[in-house]
Parts: structure tokens; sequence; C-alpha cells
């Protein structure tokens, strides 16, 4: 059995429509949509929208964490605009494009940038959305848990900590853990490129502890300090951020 495994999509579309080569079924780890490209700022919603020099601005004031100027310099660009509307359609177009280039079977969780009320509508036969919830996959029992924590950079998809785990517990016992946040474990939390630490979660970590699952896969960190690190039994494993690499992570058994 082969199964690839990508996260953090950003908007690849062309790669995705070839992420499932070679494999029996297809594992997407959410973050899909691509708003903001940190290494090219003429690429997504934003700089669509609000042109390259503003995207320059607010990448420089988020890398400095000022986000509190980072975020009124978002609402003054917006003003006068319908801002639901606007954003919903560039997601759809978005969400059309990549949906479409899903294999099939692929199976999918929600990224901290996706908007899941939108996922039902373009997710077509052959693409099962999961969260909180677990499916087997060649004799092996894969949970997923989609979404991420509240965070300063506030994106659509964060929900508390205690909704959070209760997802996790949903899941019961898996030899799989499929999420896209990691675990709450500093050398897994760290990007190297943006120079912090992006949210894991303790929950996360408990679940590795207790259930031991063979793996856990996740993403939502770029540029990890560690791709890798076994926690008892269990690989942790970030199976990297594919809107740059193009190139799934592969799961053998």
């Amino acid at each position: 059995m082969r199964v690839h495994v990508v996260s953090d999509v950003h908007g690849n579309s062309d790669d995705l429509a070839r992420a499932g080569d070679g494999a029996d079924a297809l594992v997407c780890l959410g973050d899909l949509l691509l708003f903001l490209d940190y290494a090219d700022h003429s690429r997504g919603i934003f700089p669509d929208l609000f042109g390259v020099e503003n995207a320059d601005r607010i990448v420089a004031l988020r890398t400095a964490r000022r986000f509190t100027e980072a975020r009124e310099l978002s609402r003054r660009l917006w003003a006068g605009l319908d801002r639901d509307a606007t954003m919903e359609a560039a997601v759809r177009r978005q969400y059309a494009e990549l949906f479409a280039a899903f294999p099939v079977p692929t199976y999918a969780t929600y990224g901290n940038v996706d908007m899941p009320p939108l996922w039902r509508e373009y997710a077509r036969e052959g693409t099962t959305v999961l969260d909180g919830e677990a499916v087997d996959i060649g004799g092996l029992r894969f949970g997923f848990v989609g979404g991420g924590l509240p965070s300063p950079m506030r994106t659509p998809y964060e929900v508390d900590e205690e909704t959070y785990a209760a997802k996790i517990a949903a899941l019961g016992e898996v030899d799989v853990l499929c999420s896209h946040i990691p675990p709450e474990v500093p050398e897994l939390c760290y990007d190297t490129v943006a120079r912090r630490f992006e949210r894991g979660s303790t929950a996360l970590l408990e679940a590795v502890r207790a259930v031991r699952p063979r793996y856990h896969f996740f993403g939502h960190v770029h540029q990890p300090l560690s791709r890798r690190m076994r926690i008892g039994r269990t690989e942790c494993v970030n199976v990297g951020h594919f809107n740059a690499t193009g190139t799934p992570w592969v799961l053998e058994w």
C-alpha cells in the first residue's frame, strides 16, 4: 500500500494534480488557499486585490511581529469594499481549481487558513473530508484533526483549545494521526525562516503519548527546525511545504 501525504498546498494546483501519481490514495492536511505568498509577494489573493507594494508592506509588518499595525493596514485597504463578498469570490475561484486537481481517492482535512463551510460545495465524489473523524485506509486507521489554535494572525479556521482537544478525543485509537498543526514540541514548532514559534497543540502531544500511533503527520510550519522526531513509538513527521516543493511525503506498508 502506498499513500502520498501533502500539506500547505497554498494554491499549487499544478503539482497537486500530480501528487497522487503512483499512490493508492492522497492525504491532504490542509491550507489549500493562498492569501499571500511570503516568498513571492506577487502571488495570492492579497496582491491580486491590493498590489505587490502593499503585500511587501504587510509582510514586513507581520515578519516584525507588528500585528496591530498589520491589521490597521489591512483595515484601510479593505475600507469601501464589501470584504465578505470580495473574499468569498476569490476563495471560490481557488477552491474550484484546487478541488478539481485532487486525485481519487483523496482524504483531506482543513488547515488554519481554510474556510470549511465552502468545502462541502467543492468536494467531488472521491474526496472525503474529515475533521475529528477516522477512516480505514489499506488496513490502517487514519485519524484527522483539522484547523489551528488561536494565534496573533487570526486566520479563518482557528478553534479554542477545548474544541480542538475534543476533536482529538473523538478519534479513539488510530494507527496514523493526521493534523494540520504539529504537537507542542519546540523543535517541531519553530520556523527557521520566519524566526518564530508557530502554534502547536499540547492535546496532540498528549494523544501521541497516550495512543502511541505509528505515525503523526502534520504541516503548518513551513521551514521547521526539525522535520522528524520520534516520541515513544511514534514517528512525528512534518510532511513539508507543498506549495514550495511540489513533492508529497510517501508512506508505504
